[in-house]
């Protein structure tokens, strides 16, 4: 299977700050949006990621979702993500681009109409969650083609894409399976812009709640989706979250050694 030529190598690149040998866009939604629109127009099929300070814990101790990413625009989500930003580079990114915040941004911004495909989540989540975007952002065709429970028989799922041909495909599967799978199946036979979402179906269909904008304007919505589901999440929070931190200051330390 051929890769699908990343942003990173089109003329319009971005520039990139780099965490964990990760390269990270440092630039503004708006220019974002403009990057992505001239290469779906172009019909250069991308990749689109979003980094947290539990991706960059994941994809130090996988290496394979770590080469993944390299196939990826990867853009900054989370306050973790700043902070690493001062630590490494001296600033926090120019904006954080959270997915749940920016695909519906990104599908806003677009030209269109647009064939936009949803595949992840439960049983009927991706269908209510394309019913919430049509009501929203009506500019666009928006296609539920699977839920995520598919496992290895990714056959039916792939011939769907290929035979909807659609624009966009927002894949909702969890980090990091839905990189892995849109890196290691997804190509041009199925969309020009390919999207790991994570939990974006669940807040359009409204099984999991958002914070409220007081909360995410503090950058706590983390600590909201912890007394949500703590059962699940504490691991990722409570024990992640001190991690990284420790990571991104080894990080510095060795950097500063090398330069010494």
């Amino acid at each position: 299977m051929t890769p699908p030529r990343s942003a990173a190598s089109a003329p319009e690149a971005l520039p990139v700050r780099t965490l964990a040998g990760i390269a990270v866009a440092d630039a503004t939604g708006e220019a974002v949006i403009g990057v992505l629109d001239a290469l779906l127009a172009a019909g250069h099929p991308t990749r689109l990621a979003f980094l947290n300070a539990h991706c960059v814990n994941l994809a130090r101790r996988d290496a394979h979702y770590r080469e993944a990413l390299a196939q990826f625009l990867v853009l900054p989500d989370g306050v973790g993500i700043d902070i690493a930003g001062r630590v490494l580079h001296g600033a926090a990114f120019r904006e954080n681009l959270n997915g749940t915040d920016f695909v519906p941004r990104l599908l806003a911004g677009l030209g269109g109409p647009l064939r936009v495909a949803l595949v992840g989540g439960a049983p009927g989540v991706a269908e209510r969650a394309a019913e919430r975007l049509a009501a929203s952002i009506p500019a666009h065709v928006y296609i539920p083609v699977s839920d995520g429970y598919f496992g290895a028989d990714r056959a039916p799922v792939l011939a769907s894409l290929a035979a909807e041909r659609p624009d966009i495909v927002l894949v909702a599967m969890g980090v990091p399976a839905q990189e892995l799978f849109i890196a290691e199946h997804l190509d041009a036979r199925h969309g020009r812009l390919f999207v790991g979402v994570g939990a974006l179906f669940d807040f359009l269909a409204g099984n999991v709640a958002r914070a409220p904008r007081a909360v995410r304007a503090l950058r706590l919505e983390w600590l909201w989706r912890l007394a949500l589901e703590p059962g699940r999440l504490w691991r990722r929070y409570i024990l992640g979250n001190p991690l990284f931190l420790l990571e991104i200051l080894r990080d510095r330390l060795r950097r500063n050694r090398t330069a010494a």
